[in-house]
């Protein structure tokens, strides 16, 4: 139980740190990627992938442009071989920049990653094993010492990037680790105090680092959720709506599953706004955004369409499933006009393989079809399909 007490109470404590940013709520979304949902995915994996890409390019150009530096102050065999690494490093850094493809996948965003992170890693690596046997002078020792500081902007690197905490874990752990190895490079050679004076200090960038990565990833979530919720009723925008539709539209033609919207039009709202005012048409839409909401399932997708119209996107879910939740939904209601009479809506539903809609546009303009047939057939009705004269 104590323990339990001293969780919450670090829990807000630390949403305090960010007030309006993060609440108590939020920090499993910082702690791990598991509980993110599929468009924070896709958007965090875009911008993980285009800031890689940026560094890598960065890098490209900076990278081989050191060995003039080196060729100034080096001997001439110690130069050819860090200008050997400098070359590969700057042409695998240019591939990553202007070759990788992007496909807004996470997987794909932690594979770019590691690549930016293992290519200056294993330059680093290499660069030490060379320069461990070379006893420099003057300015050529404070160059070769200025070696050592690439796990140090690597370290801080992290910090560009929306991550979590395990993940960026996961990126500062093999680069400490990497700098504990290159002690064993070193061998008699290494002053144990100094390195382990700038080991810590490494620790220390990667904490602050990794806080810094943190606070970015909580300020996109709550930019993110600004921008995929409608103001009004919470519910998703039609914006984020179109972007999640089209992933599951994609994931049923590509796995062959059932999907199934409903295009929900609210009967005679405008009534209710020429009555009453607009206040109250406020209050209604979102007393039935909050009533559908109660009453759909845990897959299912609510998103405000526009005015009072609403997309209910239903991921595999076949016509017979699809007819007993909209069913349950029309029993439930959508809440009351403003004279305390029911709100009623008229429904028109369409499903991919029962419709043969060639994208998410035709599938929602069939849905739309079908819901002014059910609202010239007397509203408050779904329907189902088109009758047969409509389908000759």
């Amino acid at each position: 139980m104590n323990i339990r007490i001293l969780t919450a109470y670090l829990a807000q404590r630390l949403a305090g740190l960010m007030p309006n940013e993060l609440g108590t709520q939020d920090l499993a979304l910082l702690l791990s990627p598991r509980a993110h949902i599929a468009l924070l995915k896709r958007r965090r994996a875009q911008m993980i992938v285009n800031r890689v890409r940026l560094m890598a390019f960065l890098f490209a150009i900076l990278t081989p442009l050191w060995s003039i530096i080196d060729y100034l102050f080096f001997p001439l065999p110690l130069w050819l071989v860090l200008a050997l690494m400098r070359i590969v490093a700057g042409s695998t850094f240019a591939l990553l920049a202007f070759f990788w493809r992007p496909d807004r996948h996470m997987g794909d965003a932690y594979r770019a990653l590691a690549l930016l992170f293992a290519i200056p890693g294993a330059f680093y690596l290499g660069t030490q094993e060379a320069l461990a046997y070379y006893h420099l002078q003057g300015f050529s020792e404070a160059i070769k010492a200025g070696y050592a500081f690439l796990p140090f902007v690597l370290l801080a690197g992290i910090s560009i990037f929306p991550l979590t905490l395990v993940e960026s874990m996961l990126v500062a752990l093999p680069l400490l680790g990497a700098q504990a190895i290159s002690g064993l490079f070193i061998g008699p050679m290494l002053e144990w105090p100094s390195f382990a004076g700038a080991f810590w200090l490494q620790v220390l960038i990667s904490g602050v680092a990794i806080l810094a990565g943190v606070s970015q990833l909580a300020f996109m979530i709550a930019l993110f959720r600004q921008a995929i919720r409608d103001p009004l009723t919470g519910i998703f925008s039609r914006r984020s709506g179109e972007e999640l539709l089209e992933r599951q539209f994609q994931i049923a033609r590509r796995k062959r599953t059932a999907l199934s919207i409903a295009f929900v039009d609210l009967d005679r709202f405008k009534e209710i706004n020429d009555r009453h005012g607009h206040d109250a048409g406020d209050r209604a839409l979102i007393a039935a955004a909050a009533a559908m909401t109660k009453n759909l399932r845990d897959a299912d997708i609510l998103v405000r369409w526009g005015g009072e119209e609403f997309l209910l996107i239903m991921p595999d879910t076949d016509p017979a499933e699809a007819r007993q939740a909209l069913t349950r939904l029309q029993e439930a209601g959508f809440g009351e006009r403003p004279d305390a009479s029911r709100l009623t809506a008229s429904i028109g539903y369409a499903e991919v393989g029962q419709d043969l809609c060639g994208d998410w546009r035709e599938l929602v303009e069939t849905a739309d079809h079908r819901m002014y047939l059910a609202k010239s057939g007397g509203r408050n009705r779904v329907v189902f399909a088109d009758p047969p004269a409509a389908k000759q």
